[in-house]
């Protein structure tokens, strides 16, 4: 089969399969300011700036393949929720310069720990940052409100926690 039939036959199947589907984390933190903060990290392929993703796993619910893949992208551990917070769409691009819609879900991950190593250390940079600068930084529109909307959800229950002398349970970091 020569190259143009099949960049054809790719392209016809492009168009017939639905929304490929991946899983991914939004990783966050408080301060001892108690003010939170979120992970960001590069692409491999671009150097843009997103949150840990990737393909559904085969015998893992799709928070815990997202808890997966922020371990093996950005050495993080810790609890990931499994109720989805939101999803985006974004436009991956495959071999041969193709690219392929993709609907991301989004699950909240609490961080507890990071990893000296792990699998795709020195692949990524990896940067804490408030969320309104996660979301200035992200390209997908989607994926921006979706940061913001979490930050005003994460005020909301810290508030709330606050105002009714709950002693928080949550980690803290520098």
């Amino acid at each position: 089969m020569n190259i143009l039939n099949r960049i054809a036959t790719d392209i016809r199947l492009m168009f017939r399969r639905p929304v490929r589907m991946q899983c991914a984390a939004l990783c966050y933190r408080f301060k001892k300011s108690g003010a939170p903060e979120m992970l960001l990290i590069t692409s491999r392929d671009t150097g843009r700036w997103v949150i840990p993703k990737g393909w559904p796993m085969e015998g893992k619910l799709c928070h815990e393949a997202a808890a997966r893949e922020a371990y093996e992208e950005a050495g993080v551990k810790g609890e990931a929720g499994a109720a989805r917070i939101g999803t985006y769409l974004y436009d991956k691009g495959l071999r041969h310069g193709l690219k392929v819609q993709c609907m991301v879900q989004v699950y909240p991950l609490l961080v507890m720990d990071m990893l000296k190593d792990f699998p795709e250390k020195g692949s990524r940079r990896i940067e804490w940052v408030t969320f309104r600068e996660g979301a200035g930084r992200v390209a997908e529109p989607m994926l921006r409100d979706l940061i913001l909307d979490f930050e005003r959800g994460l005020q909301g229950a810290t508030s709330a926690a606050a105002s009714s002398s709950e002693i928080s349970t949550k980690p803290v970091v520098g």
